[in-house]
């Protein structure tokens, strides 16, 4: 027995109002959300200058635009006169700038604030100065990554170094050429289970031989319980008889030339805290990036990347698209039954955690840590 009176092989879970109390939830939005670097959009969908997305990260609305020198520029969502919100679509285009619908004050892609009524009868309002606030902008892997904090966590350490941890170098990942693939198919998932209840789905495979029942045919060594990412460097390998990744184990499209003899027929997962999942393949990519919008409820916007070429042709991608597709589902099925047992009286101490899923136990003590620090 452990000090906590578990036996040796288990481990204790966050307690289930860490999954229910929307204060906790506010904590979570100000000291991981809103400090952390925190994925957003594919920079393919802001194709040309002008583009723009609007994003909510943590408790903020930020507006994500191409400039005209074709950077990525990102900003709170805010105009600066009297807090009106600039932009209340999802995606958008604008020609040369954004205009506030209340009183008209234009900030134009570079955040200046270039026009607004009578002003030029103040010449006392510097532009630059009541232009639009900006938040710190990465691009990396073909996906553009925002962080709200005034002085931003390094990324390398944050963002690629949790890619390091998982696979043991950089190189590995930049075999796949993520920012050169293309969108083949986009699913947006609404999933009504707290953000930490998705993560730790995805972190373990104690569940997969109950609910994956494809997944387990295409990847066996997952019905043994122990997830690819319990080791570090390792990829699940494919099945002696399958050909691909796809839904019933038939040949794949064109692999993508980076990846070496090592990597191929394999499968890696990882996770980049807070809100990003990882799924590589020799013939694509899946990328996930969750958006928590309150305690129960996630929403996850989910990409299918191939080679460019394999997209433009039209190629048939429905049979790989089908197979995670299937394993979302049966994910998010599974995190919404979980979902109302949080808030039951048997689970207020939480529950527990068998050997295949101990390193979930890092994830909570992370969340412990992220709230009980100080804000940077």
């Amino acid at each position: 027995m452990t000090s906590t009176g578990l036996p040796d092989s288990l481990i204790a879970t966050l307690p289930g109002i860490s999954y229910t109390d929307p204060g906790i939830f506010t904590q979570e939005q100000e000291r991981i959300f809103e400090t952390m670097w925190f994925c957003v959009a594919r920079a393919s969908d802001l194709a040309k200058p002008g583009a723009f997305r609007t994003v909510d990260v943590g408790r903020e609305s930020i507006l994500v635009t191409r400039a005209r020198d074709n950077a990525i520029r990102a900003y709170f969502n805010v105009c600066r006169h009297r807090g009106a919100r600039l932009c209340t679509e999802e995606t958008g285009e604008v020609k040369r700038a954004f205009q506030c619908p209340y009183h008209a004050w234009t900030y134009d892609l570079n955040g200046k604030l270039v026009a607004a009524p009578n002003l030029t009868k103040m010449p006392d309002v510097g532009r630059t100065e009541y232009g639009l606030v900006s938040v710190a902008v990465r691009e990396w892997l073909g996906y553009v990554w925002v962080c709200l904090a005034e002085n931003p966590p390094s990324f390398e350490e944050d963002v690629i170094g949790e890619i390091v941890s998982r696979l043991g170098d950089v190189e590995s990942i930049e075999h796949y050429d993520i920012d050169n693939l293309s969108v083949g198919r986009r699913i947006v998932y609404d999933v009504k289970a707290n953000w930490k209840l998705i993560i730790e789905n995805f972190m373990e495979c104690y569940h997969c031989a109950t609910i994956h029942p494809e997944l387990t045919e295409v990847l066996p060594e997952f019905a043994d319980g122990y997830a690819a990412q319990y080791y570090v460097g390792h990829g699940a390998e494919f099945g002696a008889d399958v050909q691909g990744f796809t839904v019933d184990g038939s040949k794949g499209l064109d692999r993508i030339p980076g990846v070496g003899d090592e990597q191929d027929r394999r499968y890696y997962a990882i996770t980049v805290k807070p809100q990003v999942f990882i799924n590589l393949v020799p013939d694509h990519v899946i990328f996930h990036r969750m958006y928590p919008v309150s305690v129960d409820r996630t929403i996850v916007e989910c990409d299918w990347l191939y080679l460019p070429h394999v997209v433009a042709s039209g190629k048939d991608v429905s049979r790989s698209v089908e197979l995670f597709d299937r394993v979302n589902r049966q994910d998010f099925e599974a995190c919404e039954r979980t979902q109302p047992g949080m808030a039951s009286r048997m689970y207020a101490k939480g529950g527990v955690l068998v050997p295949s899923e101990h390193h979930i136990g890092a994830f909570h003590d992370w969340v412990n840590e992220r709230l009980g620090a100080p804000l940077p």
